[in-house]
């Protein structure tokens, strides 16, 4: 691999959705190599979930934000796609224009893969941006009590301990497995690196490993899986866990030690910095369990990767993509 490496710009493929998928997507932008990300279609909630419920679109949301993250165009355009009506105009409230325009498009285009592709190549994208399926998914999950929930929303404002997450097609019928599109599973199989996170553990990286062919393709892949622990924990989703609780749960979904690599955050978050009021779906600082890590065949990397902003913890993108592209390097090595 390391002679191909020198040849070309590495390929990096980025699984997840939610607000972390976009930071660092936003910090590779600029970076010389080759970028694939890979969003979730199983979000019900918002501007997406209404558009979903009216229209059967895959939720355009996540996929809005990760074309911005990529996008070139200058900021105004950004700004206007990225515009969301507020609650005075009752026709559009809630909105984003772009989340319409996505909707316009899938429907134009017969499907939200096509529909992605084209606006890609609109918005001067530097990258791919691939709907993790080409149908609107729903997210289901059984918790540890043994009941059973469906829908992204639904299953966190549970707040209740789940064991396992699983996906099916909105209009599901007994046999009608959902597969990703072969685009999706090439640029997994050709990939130099593949990064999970940061992101929601249950419902912004699993609903994607989910797929059949895509939790398949992550394991026999030849490129390294890195995983960006999350610093906080999530309420209703990873009360009380540490970083290798996080890995053991991606484990056990896919039925092997997959997880090559673990970037951990190290630096504490200060008690009185964090306002849980604004940020409620957070709990406290992950904890970590480095030999817990090991035991299941895992690279640790634990350095700071902290920023404070907005009374909040979040990944630093410049320090992750920085730690991401030192392992590119080793690779080429």
């Amino acid at each position: 691999m390391s002679a191909q490496l020198k040849k070309r710009r590495p390929k990096i493929v980025v699984i997840g959705g939610g607000t972390g998928l976009p930071v660092i997507l936003k910090g590779l932008r600029n970076k010389d190599v080759d970028i694939t990300a890979i969003v979730t279609v199983a979000d019900d909630g918002g501007s997406s979930g209404i558009l979903r419920n009216y229209i059967n679109v895959v939720p355009p949301g996540d996929i809005r934000n990760v074309l911005v993250a990529l996008s070139q165009w200058p900021e105004l355009q950004l700004d206007i796609f990225q515009y969301r009506f507020d609650s005075s105009d009752q026709f559009f409230a809630g909105h984003a224009i772009g989340n319409l325009i996505i909707a316009a498009l899938a429907e134009m285009k017969s499907g939200i893969f096509e529909a992605v592709q084209e606006l890609s190549e609109m918005m001067q994208v530097n990258g791919h941006v691939y709907p993790a399926a080409n149908e609107p998914l729903v997210l289901n999950a059984e918790f540890k009590d043994g009941t059973k929930l469906k829908g992204e929303s639904e299953i966190t404002a549970a707040h209740k301990a789940i064991k396992r997450v699983w996906v099916t097609p909105s209009n599901y019928q007994d046999g009608h497995a959902t597969k990703a599109v072969p685009e999706v599973i090439d640029a997994i199989m050709n990939a130099d690196q593949i990064v999970l996170g940061p992101g929601s553990l249950f419902t912004s990286i699993l609903p994607n490993l989910m797929i059949e062919n895509v939790g398949a393709a992550v394991c026999a892949t030849s490129a390294e899986v890195i995983y960006i622990c999350n610093i906080m924990t999530q309420k209703g989703e990873t009360d009380q866990f540490t970083d290798a609780d996080h890995v053991r749960i991606l484990n056990r979904h896919l039925g092997q030690n997959f997880v090559d690599t673990v970037l951990v955050n190290s630096q504490p978050v200060p008690n009185d910095y964090m306002d849980f009021q604004r940020w409620n779906e957070l709990s406290q600082p992950v904890q970590h369990d480095f030999a817990g890590l090991r035991e299941q065949g895992a690279r640790v990397i634990s350095t700071n990767f902290l920023q404070l902003k907005d009374n909040g913890a979040f990944h630093d993108s410049d320090k992750v993509v920085a730690e991401l592209m030192n392992r590119l390097q080793q690779a080429r090595d």
